[in-house]
């Protein structure tokens, strides 16, 4: 079977742009979660294109498959653990005691999300390129 790395880099690409919509339209629980998408999707398409199993979710995870801390470097890292934080709670409403995921995000929390999206999806690019 054909290695689909490529569909995967090119979704998380597409998952990144879905974050600067949803930023832009104040929907920033929905940024987050498309931005923590786009990383998941990029480091999948790397450990695809090696042949590599790629199953999960945690960002974190992921990128530990792709390259040992010290290679990624603590700011990836970082950014990766910031993306965990929003798999989940940006979704569902009983992720919080009270109110609506809506609620709770912020242009802060958005454009943090996609910034770290950013350099994640750029790092996996350059694994397989």
């Amino acid at each position: 079977m054909a290695s689909r790395h490529a569909d995967w880099l090119r979704q998380a690409d597409a998952d990144l742009r879905l974050a600067l919509h949803a930023r832009a339209g104040a929907a920033h629980e929905w940024a987050c979660f498309a931005a923590q998408q786009a990383a998941e999707k990029a480091l999948k398409a790397v450990l695809m294109s090696r042949g590599a199993d790629a199953w999960g979710h945690t960002v974190t995870g992921l990128l530990g498959l792709v390259a040992p801390q010290e290679e990624a470097g603590d700011d990836l890292v970082e950014c990766a653990k910031t993306l965990d934080k929003h798999y989940i709670p940006t979704r569902y409403p009983n992720g919080f005691d009270v109110g609506a995921p809506t609620d709770f995000y912020t242009r802060k929390d958005s454009d943090d999300a996609i910034a770290c999206a950013g350099r994640i999806v750029g790092f996996a690019r350059r694994q397989v390129e």
